[in-house]
């Protein structure tokens, strides 16, 4: 038996490493993470924003990649934000669908709270659904092991007993995920009468969804009622962890349930992370801003900073962290974005 032969046939059918677009991303949210720290806690959310849009719209422009904003901060006529339809990088790349939150959780750098990250997701150009007149959406999040037991029509009950089952917990042993917000005052009594435990948060729900699907967190199960912009970040790196997203259009006023069916869109329909981002070929990357226990903050140092990052890749299901020591010697003889 010619053992050579077939192993050159099993190695034709392997690819050859690719380049990673992620780690150019976290290159993106640190610069965004770095620039808008500086306005942690001093009360002005939209200078602490600016900056963070500045950085990362710069750091962008240096990438070799023909981007379109699909998921940004508004329409053009809002700039200087990162405005939906905004062409970014160099142009001589691979085309590719961009979605942003320079700063997720504006409020809570604006007032020194934790957990507002820098976030980035970027697919192949046409692969990420346009939420339209959506601002609102539903959503159901957890991790590998209870994707496949969720339900977003069933009774919350049911969702966390088989939550907890396919997790090896008791329910009371859950960790809930809820935004604090006078809608989700009825989702609240309901899981509270199962016994299950709930982290409630003013803002972030990109991040509570990663928190649901990160093995280091303690939380489960992100549930409620979040941004729909939000939901497309989110599908990016959970494609990549391995968890499941389960969602549908909530409009929280009857204006915005008229544009939405004006526009054609389903509201009944259930949308999953496949749905909000086509393919496998996925990038995603964070840092954090304010710190907390997902990701700690930017640490000024009188000599430059640390920064705390993830960077996720749905084709080979890869997750990092990244801690990086960023040195102003050298870094500001260099960089056009003014940090220290």
């Amino acid at each position: 038996m010619n053992h050579s032969y077939f192993l050159e046939s099993d190695m034709s059918l392997m690819e050859a490493p690719e380049r990673n677009l992620a780690f150019d991303l976290v290159r993106v949210t640190e610069a965004a993470a770095l620039a808008s720290a500086r306005w942690l806690g001093r009360g002005d959310k939209n200078a602490g924003d600016g900056a963070a849009v500045d950085a990362m719209r710069l750091s962008f422009n240096s990438l070799p990649i023909a981007g379109k904003v699909v998921i940004g901060e508004g329409e053009k006529d809002e700039a200087p934000m990162l405005y939906n339809g905004e062409i970014i990088g160099m142009g001589n790349g691979p085309s590719l669908d961009i979605a942003v939150d320079p700063v997720e959780g504006t409020n809570l750098l604006a007032y020194g709270r934790p957990n507002a990250i820098a976030v980035v997701g970027a697919a192949p150009g046409g692969s990420m659904y346009n939420p339209g007149p959506s601002f609102y959406m539903q959503k159901l999040v957890v991790g590998q092991a209870a994707r496949d037991v969720i339900d977003l029509d069933a009774p919350v009950h049911v969702n966390l007993r088989l939550i907890a089952k396919a997790l090896g917990k008791d329910t009371n042993d859950l960790v809930v995920f809820v935004l604090d917000k006078p809608r989700h005052q009825k989702l609240i009594q309901e899981i509270r009468a199962v016994g299950a435990r709930i982290q409630l948060h003013t803002d972030g729900d990109v991040a509570g969804a990663l928190m649901s699907v990160d093995q280091r967190s303690e939380v489960d199960v992100m549930m409620g009622t979040g941004g729909t912009p939000e939901g497309v970040l989110a599908a990016c790196a959970i494609k990549g962890a391995g968890g499941a997203m389960l969602a549908r259009l909530d409009p929280q006023s009857e204006a915005e349930k008229a544009a939405i069916q004006e526009a054609g869109i389903d509201l009944a329909q259930i949308l999953d992370a496949d749905t909000l981002v086509q393919g496998d070929d996925v990038f995603f990357a964070a840092t954090g801003i304010s710190g907390g226990t997902f990701l700690r903050g930017v640490q000024f140092s009188g000599q430059g900073a640390v920064t705390h990052s993830m960077i996720i890749r749905s084709k080979t299901g890869t997750m990092r962290y990244i801690e990086s020591h960023h040195n102003w010697n050298k870094l500001m003889q260099i960089s056009s974005i003014k940090y220290d």
